[in-house]
């Protein structure tokens, strides 16, 4: 063999159709081949279909047309001659070790990315706001997301937020009916309605949080719900300082007689929520919260959210009103044995207690919360929290006047307005 190879290189000829066949020093040829397939039909009689070429020069390659192939009865489909199928606009080659380069794996682009040609080597990266489609061939823009009324989630929340204010204004509505009565006139009730108008605010300020964040409702979601919530506490401090005051007052000797009245609790009243107001300011001064899009909570969505700006002053707000609730707590503890046949104390104990346990076990939730999630969150401890407030200290009021009117005499410590 290798003797007739040593003299291919000599040999040189004409063809029957005129072209000179040779061979060079490396027994290459330098001429076009014609693929020929031989059609053998039922009569014996032969054709001869050029279904390809074979160029050697300048460099080896094969082009074929496979509509031209003739097939045998006994093949159903054309035969291949690589060992893997091409791979669709999606996926991307993925070359087999230490097989033919035409042996390769078709692998789905990775997340965030497309091919949108066949037999593609590498996926494409979409732009920041698209994302693929369910083929990953094209890059679509992402999906906005937020808390709207249209979810369920959003909705069932603003439908609880309109029924709580609503049970607010029925209870004012029953307290300013009877307002007269000693239930009523316990404890000062003027301060009472402060903090039932301060709780429809509550209730109401959650509406905010729902919809498509804009800079103004952005501004308005925690500034609103830190001072409302700051008048709530304050206006129940001011009525634990009242109950402190009025039982002290009863003895003679007693220094207290001079603070007994409404400025005492007035001034509670203004000088802690003034507080909530500074902080307020400083912060809308300095670092206000604005709307953003955020891009990595959510894979392949934009969540549409409110950045609180300065997160000091976020959890500053927060920090203030836990310092009231607690404050409030520890004198109403105090308080809670006073011999007053309407003493509050211990449902505002009560009431400091649900507050307390509401905005701790939030902390947490809020910060493992991703998206629409962390509104709903916040919204929840904000109508929770007014719940406890309301059910706590006015439910038992509600129930003397409307349950057990016989309960509803004058009792022993008051203040008269």
């Amino acid at each position: 063999m290798f003797q007739v190879h040593k003299y291919l290189k000599n040999i040189n000829f004409t063809n029957t159709v005129g072209d000179d066949i040779l061979f060079d020093e490396n027994r290459d040829m330098n001429s076009e081949f014609d693929i020929l397939n031989w059609a053998v039909y039922p009569d014996q009689t032969f054709d001869a279909i050029r279904v390809g070429q074979f160029h050697q020069r300048p460099s080896p390659y094969l082009v074929m047309n496979a509509e031209n192939i003739r097939w045998g009865q006994s093949f159903l489909q054309s035969q291949r001659s690589v060992c893997s199928e091409s791979c669709i606009p999606g996926y991307r080659k993925s070359h087999r070790e230490s097989q033919p380069s035409c042996c390769y794996d078709c692998v789905p682009c990775a997340e965030g990315e497309i091919s949108n040609e066949t037999d593609t080597e590498t996926c494409t990266k979409c732009p920041e706001r698209l994302w693929p489609n369910m083929n990953r061939d094209l890059c679509i823009p992402k999906e906005i997301t937020y808390l709207s009324y249209e979810d369920i989630l959003g909705m069932s929340l603003a439908v609880m937020s309109v029924l709580l204010f609503l049970l607010t204004c029925l209870v004012t509505m029953i307290l300013m009916k009877h307002r007269n009565t000693p239930v009523v006139k316990a404890n000062n009730r003027n301060l009472s309605f402060i903090l039932l108008i301060s709780l429809k605010m509550c209730f109401l300020c959650s509406l905010i949080f729902i919809g498509y964040p804009h800079k103004v409702t952005c501004i308005l979601r925690q500034t609103v719900f830190g001072i409302t919530f700051s008048i709530s506490i304050a206006a129940i401090l001011a009525k634990t300082v009242t109950v402190v005051i009025a039982f002290n007052a009863t003895n003679p000797r007693s220094q207290f007689k001079r603070w007994v009245g409404t400025r005492t609790s007035y001034s509670v009243l203004f000088i802690c929520s003034s507080m909530q107001m500074i902080i307020c300011v400083i912060w809308l001064g300095g670092s206000p919260p604005f709307p953003q899009d955020n891009m990595q909570d959510e894979v392949g969505k934009i969540v549409a959210e409110c950045n609180d700006g300065s997160q000091v002053a976020f959890y500053s707000v927060l920090g203030y009103m836990g310092f009231l609730a607690f404050v409030s707590f520890l004198i109403a503890f105090l308080a809670r044995n006073l011999p007053d046949a309407f003493n509050e104390a211990k449902y505002i104990t009560f009431s400091m207690l649900v507050f307390c346990s509401v905005w701790i076990s939030f902390i947490p939730a809020y910060l493992s919360s991703k998206g629409k999630y962390v509104v709903a969150m916040e919204i929840f401890a904000i109508l929770a929290s007014s719940f406890g407030l309301l059910g706590c200290i006015f439910i038992p009021k509600c129930y003397v006047i409307l349950i057990r009117p016989e309960m509803n005499i004058k009792v022993s410590v008051s203040i008269k307005m």
